[in-house]
This record gives C-alpha cells, sequence and structure tokens, in this order.
C-alpha cells in the first residue's frame, strides 16, 4: 500500500502534508506473530473513497485556514475510528511506520477522564454574567474573556493565589470551578464550557478497569473527605446527576460507590468513550530516536544503543512507543503497542501499599489494604475474636480502618509514630462539625493511649510515637516506644496502612529518575513527579507529563488543574507548529 498525500491525494508525496501518514506492509509468513499497533485510518482517500477529488481550497484561505481544517478533519476522524478499535493487528516488524497518536494517557481516574475532556476540545470561557469574589483574579480574566482559560497566561492568571495544592494551575483552576469553597461557601462556577471541536487532540486513555480508575475498588461504606460537588467534573454537577438517577443524598459527602459509577457515566455522557480502553495493562513506556535530519518527515527508526554512544547529539527524543496487553472476554491477553508524541502519566498512586519493611510482614494475617481488611470484616472472620486487631497509620484510611473494626465491635491497638499533638496531623486540617467520625477517632487517639504501667483498654488502645519491630508466626508483634522500651501483644489480625506508592514498573527506574528525589520512589507527600508548573511537563523528561496524585494533588478538586496545564502546553505547542506552517509555505509540512 502506498503512502498517500493528505493535500494532493497522489501516492508517495508525504513531504507536502505529513501531518499523518499510514504505511503497511504485508506479512511475507503466516508463522510471524501478531502484533497490535495504533493504526486509525486517517485519509480522506482511502479505501472506496480514494477516487475522490482532493479538496478544492479557497484562493482566499489562509494556510493557518487550512491547517486548522486539517486539524478538525483528522481530530474527527481518528475519534471516529478510535471508537471501533484503535488496536489492530498488524504482521510487520518494529521498525515498520506507524501512526503516532499525539497524546498517550495511562490510567482512566478523575485525572484521566477530565484530561480527555479538555483534549476532546471542551473549553472554558468566563461566564458573561459571572464576578469573581477575588477582585484581582477577575480583573485578570476580565482583560481576555474572550480568549478560553486554555489560552490564556495560567502564570499570571495564577500569581497571588493561595490554596490547600502546591501547584498554582491546580490552585487557579479550583477557585474558577469553586469559589470560595475554603471559606465554606458554595459559590457556583465562573466558567461555562464550549465545544470546539477544531480543539480536539487525538488521544487514547488506557486504563486497568472501567472510567474511573481506583474507585472502583475502594471500601463501600466509607464517606469521601470531599463533598460530592468537589468530587465532580467540568460540565456535569455531581447532584444533577444523583438526582437524575434518583439517588437521595444523605448529605454533602457520599459512599465511594457513588463517585465511581458518576465517573463512568461522565464518560459515556460527554462523548468520550471513543477515546477510552479498559483492561489494559502497560508494560513499557520507552523513548524512540529519530535522526535530525528525518524530522521533517521521516519515519521513526530503531537507533541502536552502540549508535547513540558513538553521537548522542545528532538524533533528537521525540516519539514514545507503549507496550502492553489487553484483556479480553475470553481471559486471554492480547499485546499491543503504541506510538504517541507525548504520554500523560495519570496512574494515581494505590497501586502499591507502602510496606513497614520488617520481619514477618508477609504473613497471611497482615493485611496492607482497606478493602482486604474490610472483606475480612464483612465474612465474619475477625468477630468474636478476643485478641485485638492491630492498625498501623496516622491517615484518614487507617482511621477508615479503626472505624471499620470499632463499629464491628473488634478491639483495636492502633500504632503510630507520631505525637497526638503533631501539628500536621490530617485531623487537625478537618473542621469537626464537618467529619465528625474522624475526630471521634482523634478522640481516643489523644485519650485512649496506653502508659507504660498500664493495660490494653476493651475496645480500642493507642500507641503515639511507637513502631512495629516484626510479625511472628504465631499471630504475635513487638512494638517499641520512642524511648526503646518493648511490648508483646497477641492479634487477630494487623492492618498496615501507611500511604502507598504508584505502579511505574513501566518505566526505566521504575519512574524514580522523575521524582524531586531520584533515590527514592515516587509517592505523593514524599517525592512526587517534579514538574513545570504551568504545563505538568516532567523537568527530567520531555513530551512526558504527570498529572494527579503523581504530583501531589490527591483531592480531585485539585487534579482537575493537572488537565488545564497539559492542554494548555498542547494548544501553545499547536499554535506553534501553525505558525510554522505558515511560514514554510506548507512545502515542507509539519515537524
Amino acid at each position: 500500500m502506498p503512502v498517500w498525500c493528505c493535500r494532493c491525494s497522489l501516492p508517495g508525496h508525504f513531504r507536502c502534508c505529513n501531518f499523518y501518514k499510514l504505511t503497511a506492509r504485508p506479512s511475507t509468513s503466516k508463522n510471524i506473530s501478531t502484533r497490535l499497533i495504533a493504526r486509525p485510518a486517517l485519509w480522506p482517500w482511502s479505501g472506496s473513497e480514494r477516487a475522490m477529488s482532493p479538496r478544492n481550497y479557497r484562493d482566499t484561505e489562509t494556510e493557518g485556514e487550512i491547517f486548522n481544517s486539517l486539524v478538525q478533519y483528522f481530530g474527527d476522524n481518528l475519534g471516529r475510528k478510535v471508537k471501533a478499535m484503535p488496536l489492530v493487528e498488524e504482521t510487520s516488524l518494529l521498525e515498520d511506520s506507524s501512526v503516532t497518536l499525539p497524546m498517550v494517557v495511562i490510567g482512566n481516574g478523575p485525572s484521566g477522564i477530565c484530561l480527555s475532556y479538555m483534549l476532546s476540545g471542551y473549553r472554558p470561557y468566563l461566564s458573561p454574567e459571572a464576578i469573581h469574589p477575588n477582585a484581582i483574579l477577575h480583573s485578570k480574566l476580565e482583560e481576555a474573556r474572550h480568549l478560553s482559560i486554555v489560552d490564556q497566561d495560567l502564570e499570571y492568571l495564577s500569581e497571588g493565589l493561595e490554596g490547600r495544592s502546591s501547584n498554582p494551575v491546580a490552585v487557579l483552576f479550583d477557585t474558577l470551578l469553586h469559589p470560595g469553597a475554603d471559606f465554606g461557601h458554595d459559590d457556583p462556577s465562573v466558567l461555562h464550557w464550549k465545544l470546539e471541536q477544531h480543539h480536539y487532540i487525538p488521544h487514547i486513555v488506557l486504563g486497568k478497569g472501567p472510567p474511573g480508575g481506583a474507585w472502583h475498588n475502594m471500601e463501600g461504606s466509607m464517606l469521601t473527605i470531599s463533598f460530592g460537588n468537589w468530587m465532580e467534573l467540568p460540565g456535569l454537577k455531581f447532584k444533577d446527576w444523583a438526582s437524575s438517577k434518583r439517588r437521595n443524598l444523605k448529605g454533602d459527602r457520599v459512599v465511594p460507590e457513588e463517585v465511581a459509577r458518576y465517573y463512568k457515566h461522565y464518560v459515556k455522557v460527554m462523548g468520550l468513550q471513543k477515546n477510552f480502553r479498559e483492561n489494559t495493562h502497560i508494560t513499557s513506556v520507552s523513548r524512540l530516536y529519530r535522526d535530525h535530519d528525518d524530522d521533517d518527515g521521516g519515519q521513526d527508526s530503531g537507533i541502536s544503543a552502540q549508535q547513540l554512544q558513538i553521537d548522542k547529539s545528532k538524533f533528537i527524543r521525540r516519539n514514545w512507543e507503549v507496550r502492553g496487553y489487553q484483556r479480553v472476554a475470553d481471559g486471554s491477553q492480547v499485546p499491543f503497542c503504541l506510538f504517541a508524541e507525548n504520554v500523560a502519566l495519570a496512574t494515581g498512586t494505590l497501586d502499591s501499599p507502602a510496606h513497614l519493611e520488617v520481619e514477618g510482614e508477609d504473613f497471611p494475617f497482615v493485611f496492607h489494604s482497606m478493602p482486604e481488611f474490610g472483606a475480612a470484616v464483612s465474612r465474619g472472620k475477625l468477630r468474636g475474636r478476643v485478641d485485638p486487631v492491630l492498625i498501623v497509620g496516622s491517615g484518614l484510611t487507617a482511621a477508615d480502618a479503626v472505624l471499620c473494626a470499632y463499629n464491628n465491635n473488634i478491639p483495636v491497638i492502633h500504632v503510630f509514630r507520631r505525637r497526638v499533638t503533631d501539628p500536621s496531623l490530617i485531623f487537625k486540617q478537618l473542621p469537626k462539625k464537618l467529619y465528625p467520625e474522624y475526630h471521634k477517632v482523634y478522640h481516643m487517639m489523644c485519650t485512649q493511649s496506653c502508659s507504660a504501667d498500664s493495660n490494653l483498654l476493651s475496645d480500642y488502645t493507642s500507641f503515639p510515637e511507637h513502631h512495629v519491630l516484626s510479625f511472628k508466626s504465631d499471630m504475635k508483634c513487638i512494638l517499641q516506644s520512642v524511648s526503646g522500651l518493648k511490648k508483646i501483644f497477641k492479634l487477630s489480625a494487623a492492618v498496615v496502612l501507611i500511604g502507598s506508592h504508584p505502579n511505574l514498573s513501566f518505566l526505566k527506574e521504575q519512574g524514580c529518575y522523575l521524582g524531586h528525589n531520584s533515590s527514592q520512589p515516587i509517592s505523593c507527600k514524599g517525592n512526587p513527579v517534579e514538574i513545570d508548573a504551568y504545563t505538568y511537563e516532567c523537568v527530567k523528561e520531555a513530551h512526558l507529563f504527570a498529572l494527579g496524585p503523581l504530583v501531589g494533588d490527591n483531592f480531585v478538586r485539585f487534579l482537575k488543574g493537572g488537565a488545564l496545564g497539559v492542554t494548555h502546553c498542547l494548544a501553545a505547542r499547536q499554535k506553534k507548529k501553525q505558525h510554522l506552517f505558515v511560514e514554510r509555505g506548507g512545502g515542507d509540512g509539519i515537524a
């Protein structure tokens, strides 16, 4: 099959417009194993339509308008093709050219969903009647009311804003979507959204399960920390969705199951399904190299390590290769390979629970997640036990485990390293009236602690400034205080809830090199991915983006800012390419 030009419809002339190109080579052997490659059919003259005449451009149509029409055409057509299935069989070698997607998003939780929404062409504008309570910010917004927020200077708009995120764009987007939220106000958003299809950027979102990510796996009986309206994504109010489903919300906070259903419905109602693929597992994300001389229209080609060692300066890092497999209906694993101009990491950080790294931690009576513990309680395995459950951790997940055990009449030993007066404890940041159950746990942590000469209390005993030394096969554990005093207790179970790490095994060095401290694993609080504050592009890896918990934004309120930053960056680069297209007169295509 020849290469077809999208401008002149003649075979072999890919250099006149190389926005996308498509080649295919037939298999030379039936024994060659099948490989899956992203291969959307992009050409307006492919198949039965090739006999059609090429578009006749108006004499007055500028090169910029031509470029925009091409972007819109390819965006629309790629979207329709992806809806069918973008992974098609190709019996070819790895070096064969294939379509390169502008963006592959890894992770289909709220971060990935919101990014897909904005990449699909939805743009936020200041509402005509809106007045932001921050007078300075409102004055800035008025200066460019005709422009979408995506096309404005995010650094300028973010300047001087303060919030509960360390990422300025996250704070900006939150105050636009939820003005005055930190002051207890429930003011409406000052933004309204427009679907501008010519801004569609072809992309695909890969997730292990249904859209919503880890929300489908969370303990169903617990309430969310955030209010329901803080969990919502742009364009669909959570309360409106709940009322349409005839779901009665007893309060402002909701159970994770409702949030998961909302996210799944959001993808459907917003028409984003064509961009999403479920049951996918990523095994490798690696760089491809391209020769400088071939950057304007040449094909991607594998470069040997020996060549790179000889002279790396001759090559630039450009495209990504994303490998993995997809589980299909019969349970089998079908491998795939995608090529991308950019990759966005939206995996969250709940993949790998953190461990104490102590002796005996792998015994079956030691759990490392709330779902595991909740399932054991639901099955009645711990009811009627005289021996207590050991819960390790001082965060909200550990508090959830305490509540779960306490409400099921299971005695608790609660161990944590911090003092109860530590100002960094999360309980001190939560209003008592809104989170009475967590303050009940905090009250017990403070008032029902074990002293050197006291015994365990009947229902709950806290051990501040203690840590676990080891677990024993006879279901005993050894605790040690900050002063060195050791204590031994017989347990019915243990639950270690001290945080989690993302699974970035598909990246080199497990992704550690992307963090602020390259010698430590990536974590939301201790070592987030180091990014540009306004584009969310990784400081240590160009064309690789990270958002959500990976960059320290654990709350849905703030992770939406990552979608704005990434979309802003890609839109700016697309404009730069458009200007380059005009300057070149369209002759050499787009780099």
